[in-house]
């Protein structure tokens, strides 16, 4: 092929950018871009900015959903950039910064409380939630963000009331430590979901880049604002809440624009439900729209995933109940106002997705009878429930599982919150 008496030799192209040329003429290989000649210092410069604060390859290289997640991520960092400058200013003056009468020793003991019981904190919170921060990564990053701003408003209060001022600090300490855990350990969760060419790493490092230029235009920002808000505390209250609202708006917005395609329980349970209603599959877009990402304070029946034996059986008649018409790894049953699960080891994740059908539905169902059962007769009915699951699944869970692989979810892996244990049962069903 011959292009202004040039014969094409190759074709090369950077990802989704522009296209050149290699082409042969009077014994030379010249390099040309497709569209016209050389490069111009526009896109030069594009490029630069593209390379240093996006990971390689981008957007094939990540989540359809991470532009719109990291403009209001971007936000959320540079507004919760400006509240934390409010917030540092008031610890200080509240620890005696311009204050002749105040002692270094005492300054060093309140920092040091705060320090301390926040880390307290940050181990007690990994403890307890540390295998939610997975399955329920939205909620949990904008719990985080609206603690962050709690702790905040708690320094700025603390210098006003001195008396009580070491506990405020220590309080708004452990709440920081929490949002620590929750935020870096969300992030991590939301990487792994943008992250399409095992690129973690890249989009870390870009993230933590992009989080940097922010916080350095919030700080050139803060310059001006410093004085302005120094000894004015109406000012600085009525900035901070007006960075705390962007703040939450534009979380609120960033979680929301994310579309996980694995299931947690809330997504799955969104899906099967309409799938039960009308035979029809929610795409990931879908039910990542109808996802609740505030915490639930609302009563249900909770699902126990992976659970000791002794808490789905308690005796041989009811281990008998438990297997009867079941053929499947797992066992089910309901205790103490609550499904659950045991799994056995050679469950697959096919079985842990058909074991979690079962159990949103049974939990569904509970939902709505709990109230009407008669209570001498609830044990024996939750035990039919349960068998009749086993009788649903086999007619809807194979055109189930089909359909859902067909709307683009990933059935290779779950974000279920699946304990540890393990059970073999020693007894054939009936």
């Amino acid at each position: 092929m011959e292009i202004d008496g040039g014969v094409v030799l190759a074709t090369e192209r950077y990802g989704n950018a522009e296209s050149w040329k290699y082409l042969a003429k009077d014994g030379l290989m010249e390099r040309r871009r497709e569209g016209g000649q050389g490069e111009s210092r526009g896109n030069s410069i594009v490029g630069v900015f593209k390379s240093v604060f996006l990971p390689q390859g981008y957007p094939e290289s990540v989540s359809d959903d991470y532009l719109q997640y990291q403009f209001w991520d971007t936000v959320q960092a540079f507004s919760s950039s400006l509240s934390g400058t409010l917030a540092t200013q008031a610890s200080l003056r509240g620890v005696g910064v311009g204050n002749q009468e105040a002692t270094v020793a005492a300054a060093t003991i309140t920092w040091l409380l705060r320090d301390g019981t926040g880390m307290l904190g940050r181990i007690l919170f990994a403890w307890q939630k540390g295998t939610k921060l997975d399955s329920e990564a939205k909620k949990w990053r904008l719990f985080a963000d609206f603690l962050n701003d709690i702790a905040m408003f708690l320094e700025i209060l603390a210098p006003y009331f001195p008396a009580c001022f070491t506990m405020i600090v220590c309080t708004a300490g452990v709440f920081k430590s929490i949002v620590g855990v929750a935020g870096g350990a969300t992030r991590a969760a939301l990487t792994v979901h943008q992250a399409r060419r095992d690129n973690m790493a890249d989009i870390s490092a870009k993230d933590g880049s992009q989080e940097t230029l922010v916080n350095l235009a919030g700080l050139l920002v803060s310059l001006i604002l410093i004085p302005l808000v120094t000894d004015n505390p109406i000012l600085t209250l009525s900035l901070f809440f007006l960075f705390t609202i962007l703040h939450l708006f534009a979380n609120y917005k960033a979680v929301r624009s994310v579309v996980m395609e694995t299931f947690n329980e809330a997504r799955f349970s969104i899906v099967l439900q309409q799938y039960l209603r009308d035979k029809q599959i929610l795409s990931p877009l879908e039910a990542n729209q109808r996802e609740p990402v505030f915490m639930e304070f609302r009563k249900t029946v909770p699902i126990k995933l992976g659970v000791r034996l002794h808490e789905v059986v308690q005796s041989p008649d009811e281990l008998n109940l438990a297997l009867k018409k079941n053929n499947m790894p797992y066992l089910l049953g309901v205790k103490n106002g609550s499904v659950c699960v045991c799994l056995g080891p050679e469950a697959s994740v096919q079985d842990e997705i058909r074991a979690m059908c079962q159990a949103v539905w049974l939990s569904s169902m509970l939902s709505h009878t709990a109230s009407r059962e008669p209570t001498t007769k609830q044990q024996q009915s939750h035990w039919e429930m349960v068998s009749e699951s086993y009788t649903l699944l086999d007619t809807v869970f194979n055109p189930f599982i089909k359909g859902v692989e067909a709307a683009g979810w990933d059935i290779k892996r779950t974000l279920l919150d699946w304990d540890e244990w393990r059970v073999q049962c020693k007894i054939k069903s009936n």
